[in-house]
């Protein structure tokens, strides 16, 4: 039976809103062992098996692939790969693998019964999983009721030894939850150990916000790594098949958050690799516009030079992100006052590419010209073509504030060449002078 057929069945079992999670979920001190675990013989085809602990249980899944496996456009083998170019590289950014092995990133993500933070949001999945020499092990930590989450942090930490944490907006919200969460069990449970953490959402945004709008991690699936989801349940409605699992035991909806999670961990590692070799340089297929971000983002991490090399390369390609890779490399001159180079830059900028970037080097010429060159009658005609340029475009207040700034540099431009003529005016009136008397 199709996941969709098996979600029409289940509707009538789905309610329109949340339920409430038990507030003292985390330490019931009900008996809750069944003689037998309910549809046991589901779970055990699906590689399912109970984990005890304490009086209590909760559920362990545990899949492997082969490190050749597909997914999507990548490997898995190809995660290690990453790891390996980047400890050949030597190359500084907060995604860099040096000094680690394949074996220590900690794939991971989670399932809750709602988006917001607090106590009150419960986490009823835990999903990892690492490469091995031969293949990725993949381990889920299900929640079967109220009150087991002992046994599901205690199942969690045992097995688990990472160094580094890679998530999909992790930072922001999986990891906080599972710290929440752990607070309330963690007199009966191992610490959490310190890591570090690779969240591969902001390298993503960074890289493709101007294609993806929503940067969905299954958007970025279908529209870079090349894997596209069937019959997927949707996150959102996670919750509530969770919580019809809660009253009727039976594992067929969840099976299909399961499968979800799944899907999201192993993604993890292919994009892993994929924006490791963006920012490696190693992707044959990596567009202009991606390494001009990758230059954006080397730039902004105070890696000057690998960011100069990429907008160079860039510049000299005369395709579209030519001017804007002109316009960043000049700034890269600016930081290190090398006017020389960034002037001819600002002035290709100037007249070509995006209006605002146009503004914006007609700008930095006005201020050359002004402060260096003191040419005030070229810094007066930037100030003004950038004054039109502005006109020209709508973007409301932000725009007046500009050309308000913009009105006051001409006047102070105006005021220093008026004073200059003066001087020259007098230094040519005392020559006149000191020559008659002569």
């Amino acid at each position: 039976m199709s996941l969709k057929k098996k979600l029409n069945r289940l509707k009538p079992h789905l309610t329109g809103g949340q339920k409430p999670f038990p507030a003292e979920s985390a330490a019931s001190p009900l008996p809750v062992i069944p003689e037998e675990i309910p549809y046991s013989d589901i779970w055990e085809q699906e590689s399912v098996k109970p984990y005890f602990f304490d009086g209590n249980y909760c559920l362990v899944r545990e899949v492997t692939y082969p490190l050749m496996h597909k997914h999507g456009k990548y490997r898995f083998a190809d995660a290690a790969e990453a790891v390996a170019r980047w400890n050949e590289a030597g190359t500084s950014h907060p995604l860099s693998a040096a000094g680690h092995k394949p074996g220590d990133l900690f794939f991971f993500d989670t399932e809750t019964t709602g988006l917001g933070g607090g106590a009150g949001n419960t986490i009823f999945l835990l999903g990892h999983a690492r490469l091995t020499a031969d293949r990725v092990v993949l381990t889920q930590h299900i929640l079967p009721q109220p009150g087991a989450e002992v046994a599901l942090y205690q199942s969690f930490l045992a097995s688990v030894d990472y160094t580094t944490l890679v998530t999909y907006n992790g930072k922001a919200f999986d990891w906080p939850q599972v710290k929440t969460r752990h607070t309330l069990v963690r007199d009966h449970v191992p610490k959490l150990p310190a890591f570090g953490h690779f969240d591969l959402f902001h390298g993503a945004r960074r890289l493709w916000k101007h294609k993806i709008d929503r940067m969905k991690l299954s958007a970025v699936e279908k529209e870079i790594l090349g894997f596209e989801r069937k019959d997927d349940i949707p996150g959102y409605l996670a919750p509530m098949i969770y919580f019809d699992f809660l009253e009727r035991k039976n594992p067929e909806g969840l099976l299909g958050v399961i499968k979800h999670n799944e899907l999201d961990i192993l993604s993890l590692i292919t994009l892993y690799a994929h924006l490791s070799f963006q920012l490696l340089g190693e992707d044959r297929a990596r567009t202009s516009k991606e390494a001009f971000e990758v230059g954006r983002w080397f730039s902004y991490l105070g890696e000057r030079e690998k960011a100069k090399e990429l907008f160079q390369d860039i510049a000299e390609a005369k395709d579209s992100e030519s001017i804007a890779a002109k316009h960043a490399l000049a700034y890269e001159f600016k930081r290190v006052k090398d006017w020389k180079k960034a002037v001819p830059l600002w002035e290709s900028s100037a007249t070509a590419g995006e209006p605002i970037k146009r503004v914006e080097a007609c700008i930095e010429l006005a201020k050359y010209h002004e402060h260096h060159s003191k040419d005030y009658g070229t810094a007066a005609h930037y100030c003004e073509k950038a004054i039109s340029l502005l006109n020209s475009m709508e973007n409301g207040k932000k725009n007046g504030r500009v050309t308000a700034d913009l009105d006051k540099r001409i006047n102070r431009i105006m005021s220093k060449q008026v004073k200059r003529e003066h001087i020259s005016d007098g230094m040519i009136a005392n020559q006149e002078v000191k020559s008659h008397v002569d």
